[in-house]
């Protein structure tokens, strides 16, 4: 057996590729959307990829299962669990519980495991010729190291109302089938630590079934159904705003975009016909360098591991956008935006300098700048953290309103007080102080050290 397993750190997700050395044939559970990675994978050990299959409709990404399909005429199996309203509305072979796919001299039997969502299934793999007892299991969003999947996206993400309760008992159920496996199992989940999918992920990629039954949290409470669900509902992370279209493009029929995208630096003129119509710009450079000099209006996306999930905040999926990017760094960004469908950008620009626009500057404070605003009545202090990171402690005064809400939310900003910012590391409240300056308000500064900092030095914080 040939066993690959390929990371995502951007978005904490993970997919696998799993091969019959004898026979060549080979699976893939759970692509991302740039397949490149599976098709060169294939190359080097010289196998063919027959099947492509994911462990439920995906909220966080972008599947890569059907431009997989397309380029290699692979076999797509799916779920058909779930009911009416989880069906997959593409052509795919449907799995039900107990169902096996057969990839060479390799078998994948389908356990039905609902409560992340009502479909999803986790795959128990056998490698008959070693034998004929199961060493691998696929858990996608259902187990993680330390952690479980969230029932609650289904409700905060899609807007599908009363789906929590009834996720969080199916997944109490659930875990009483993983529970049955044997215990020298190996877990390969679907994600790791930074995942918006849990609350605490481990980040080690591997487990097994007696780590996790002895371990992970969960199964404290095998004897307690209703302690489990109200745990497993309290102080889940804020779910992206883009995990509702995720669900919508990975269930319908969409369009399919099997290269990662060579998107073109555009002219100036080009640039400023697009700018006076009103085109998104997403500054993707260090806070730093946009805080020193940028262009009017445009939003600071800083090109890092979380640049995906920022935009996935910040950026409509049915508006066009313009990037200001190194053209080093476009190739990377490019595979970011599509693996979670953010096909609309029209190009880049390398120097904003160059477009021949006056541009601005923010202010940028240190701690002894915002102690000296904390009892200031001219002062509103937002902390634009998520609500747990808030709960654990924050700079007296200060009114939490999280980053990526904030567009719906600029009412409860104030228009005549001046405004200081402040994240944990001072990325998010970039984006926020982009935002606001986008927006109108004048005034925004952004405490840059943010929360690690002002802990660091031992500032007072109340809860």
């Amino acid at each position: 057996m040939y066993f690959q397993h390929i990371y995502d750190k951007t978005l904490a997700q993970a997919s696998y590729f799993i091969g019959c050395q004898a026979t060549g044939e080979a699976i893939v559970i759970d692509p991302k959307r740039d397949i490149d990675t599976y098709l060169e994978v294939a190359r080097q050990q010289k196998m063919t990829i027959t099947h492509v299959t994911e462990t439920h409709i995906h909220a966080d990404f972008l599947s890569g299962t059907r431009e997989l399909a397309k380029v290699t005429g692979a076999k797509i199996c799916l779920s058909d669990e779930g009911g009416p309203d989880w069906q997959y509305e593409f052509p795919h072979e449907g799995l039900r519980d107990g169902d096996i796919i057969k990839v060479g001299n390799l078998t994948f039997k389908d356990m039905h495991t609902p409560g992340h969502t009502p479909e999803h299934i986790s795959f128990l793999l056998t490698d008959h010729p070693g034998s004929d007892d199961p060493i691998m299991v696929f858990t996608g969003d259902f187990v993680f190291v330390g952690d479980i999947g969230r029932p609650d996206l289904l409700e905060k993400a899609a807007g599908i109302k009363g789906t929590q309760d009834q996720g969080a008992r199916q997944m109490y159920r659930s875990l009483e089938k993983f529970a049955a496996l044997p215990p020298y199992v190996q877990v390969w989940p679907g994600h790791g630590a930074g995942s918006a999918c849990g609350k605490a992920l481990g980040a080690v990629p591997v487990s097994t079934v007696g780590y996790e039954t002895g371990r992970n949290w969960a199964f404290r409470y095998e004897n307690d159904e209703q302690a489990f669900v109200d745990l497993l509902l309290t102080d889940q992370p804020e779910p992206p705003r883009y995990f509702a279209m995720m669900k919508t493009l990975n269930k319908v029929d969409r369009p399919l975009v099997t290269e990662v995208p060579a998107h073109r630096e555009l002219s100036k003129e080009e640039f400023l016909k697009a700018y006076n119509d009103g085109v998104l710009i997403v500054d993707t450079r260090d806070k730093k360098d946009f805080a020193q000099a940028h262009l009017p209006g445009s939003l600071n996306i800083q090109g890092g591991n979380s640049f995906a999930t920022w935009c996935g905040w910040m950026v409509d999926y049915d508006k066009p956008f313009i990037l200001v990017a190194d053209p080093s760094k476009m190739e990377d960004l490019s595979r970011k935006l599509m693996r979670i469908g953010l096909d609309n950008c029209m190009g880049y620009i390398a120097d904003p300098a160059s477009v021949g626009i006056q541009l601005q500057s923010n202010t940028i404070i240190d701690d002894k700048a915002l102690l000296a605003l904390i009892d200031d009545p001219n002062t509103q202090i937002l902390d634009v953290r998520n609500a747990t990171e808030f709960n654990g402690g924050h700079v007296k005064g200060a009114v939490h309103l999280f980053y990526g809400t904030l567009p719906a939310n600029l009412d409860k900003v104030s228009t005549d007080k001046q405004l200081a910012l402040y994240c944990q590391a001072g990325d998010r409240a970039a984006i926020a102080q982009s935002l606001l300056h986008k927006e109108g308000f004048k005034n925004v500064l952004n405490y840059s050290g943010g929360m690690g900092e002002w802990r660091r030095l031992g500032h007072e914080l109340v809860k």
